[in-house]
């Protein structure tokens, strides 16, 4: 099976759905969430939510409706006229992962933060968007949907392992829920899921993902997009937010920072498994991107 940008980013980064939530709430409320170094996921099983983001219009989320955010801070409310309450006590740190407000008929919700180890999350927090719903009208609403019901009947069984499978079930959410993003590109999606899903940008994407240690140029991506060279580089840089070569040189010094983590390899035998010839080369790209040498970071793993 052709190793796709997606799964290879995820792969690599090592996402880790660390806490699943539920919420059921009645009447007038509202809650504000705090930005975070996170990508999180939120999802309505029942009836409906507003739900407001930095630069973004409000979205009422309805049943089968998911949504992505990155680093940004949101509120979740009843109405969106409502002066929102700190939403971090509904949830404390090492309290109950489900939460009761108000009475009555109203929302049931699920949330998650996906997180990953020191700072390899970057790589993909840095190019999506702070807020992306992925609507039950998607073309993977049924997969979703499906899911949804798992977790759900998983969270309120309590069941032994339920925990492990209800982790288990948020990780493949996510999955679809990017996948399905990825994939409904047409429907105006930018940014990197976007160039992902373009039938010529695409291709490029795989190409540097496959053949990751290459000595790849523009001229020779473009050739793979077929596309001109100028075109492909304009195209690219305002897709994906960083020119072809910027793009390859990130994901070669994220990758490394993943094997340096955890490969017994010498520094030496990852740079060229990224790409580099030259040590030296490496260690300075490395230093550059992240204030730290190689052999630093495998003495901090």
């Amino acid at each position: 099976m052709e190793r796709d940008p997606l799964s290879d980013v995820l792969d690599v980064l090592g996402a880790q759905v660390v806490r699943r939530t539920r919420m059921e709430a009645g009447g007038p409320w509202a809650f504000a969430f705090p930005a975070a170094n996170r990508l999180k996921f939120v999802a309505v099983l029942e009836g409906e939510q507003w739900i407001l983001t930095e630069n973004e219009p409000r979205c009422l989320m309805k049943k089968g409706d998911v949504c992505l955010l990155g680093r940004t801070s949101y509120v979740v409310a009843s109405d969106p006229e409502l002066e929102p309450q700190n939403g971090t006590f509904l949830f404390p740190e090492r309290g109950s992962d489900f939460a009761r407000v108000g009475s009555g008929d109203g929302v049931v919700a699920i949330g998650g933060s996906i997180v990953f180890p020191d700072e390899n999350g970057d790589f993909l927090l840095d190019m999506l968007p702070g807020f992306l719903l992925v609507g039950r009208e998607a073309s993977g609403a049924g997969a979703i949907a499906a899911v949804l019901d798992m977790i759900s009947k998983e969270i309120l069984r309590g069941a032994m392992g339920a925990g492990i499978v209800a982790a288990r079930l948020a990780d493949v959410l996510v999955v679809e829920a990017l996948r399905t993003l990825s994939h409904d590109g047409d429907r105006g999606l930018t940014g990197w899921l976007g160039a992902i899903s373009d039938p010529r940008l695409g291709r490029a994407l795989r190409a540097v993902h496959r053949e990751v240690a290459s000595p790849w140029t523009v001229a020779a991506l473009a050739e793979v997009a077929g596309m001109s060279r100028a075109a492909f580089s304009a195209q690219f840089s305002r897709q994906v937010g960083r020119p072809p070569l910027a793009y390859l040189r990130y994901w070669r010094l994220t990758l490394a920072r993943a094997l340096l983590r955890k490969d017994s390899n010498s520094v030496d035998e990852i740079a060229r498994r990224v790409g580099y010839t030259s040590q030296s080369a490496f260690s300075n790209a490395y230093r550059q991107a992240f204030k730290m040498t190689p052999r630093s970071r495998m003495r901090v793993a």
